[in-house]
């Protein structure tokens, strides 16, 4: 069962797609988020969450304070199911602005405006090493100057190529079978911090 886990909205259930999505564990969305809060990433936000499943972590970041969210996810009835978890979220909050994108990522970015402050991918895992660098270079012009990108994929994946789309990685952390990258534009400046890979074991 997935719940939204902190904020306006916390508690409320989230429906979850019957197939072809991989909803983002609970554990690893808490250790996600803590890492934003820390960096003030959330708190008026303007958010994109691409392949957005269940949409749990556009969501997440509106109960914790962002200013909006775009969810886009081209599967319509896994869209359906992302109206549905906005619908639940936007009452419990009492506010939030959320819009569904049925579309693909690759469509949406090409008419998307931005500028986004706060950015959330997570593929499938089958998703092509040439896809998911031509996203982050489509991206890439619709951020803020200081955004935060988060890229979720399976720990066997490779990294991506960050530096091709004018992005500096500057957290990396393994969660068992999953790996998060943080990166932010690169504005030949030092990093926010030294990358430092890490790993959590699942077992704990």
């Amino acid at each position: 069962m997935t719940r939204i886990i902190a904020g306006t909205a916390r508690g409320t259930r989230l429906d979850v797609p019957g197939a072809g999505t991989r909803p983002t564990s609970d554990r690893v969305r808490e250790s996600l988020f803590g890492a934003l809060e820390s960096l003030d990433a959330i708190a008026g936000a303007r958010v994109l969450d691409l392949y957005a499943g269940s949409g749990a972590l556009g969501l997440e970041a509106l109960s914790r304070g962002a200013r909006s969210a775009d969810l886009v996810e081209r599967n319509r009835q896994a869209a359906a199911v992302v109206r549905r978890n906005v619908a639940a979220v936007t009452k419990a909050s009492g506010a939030a602005s959320a819009q569904v994108q049925e579309a693909t990522v690759r469509a949406f970015l090409g008419r998307a405006t931005g500028p986004y402050d706060l950015v959330f991918t997570d593929p499938p895992y089958d998703i092509d090493d040439e896809a998911m660098d031509g996203d982050l270079a489509a991206l890439a012009p619709l951020l803020s100057d200081d955004a935060v990108v988060v890229v979720e994929r399976a720990r066997r994946s490779p990294t991506p190529d960050f530096t091709a789309a004018g992005l500096r990685v500057f957290r990396e952390k393994t969660y068992g079978d999953t790996t998060l990258w943080w990166a932010e534009p690169d504005r030949d400046e030092p990093a926010s911090a030294a990358v430092q890979p890490e790993t959590e074991s699942q077992s704990r």
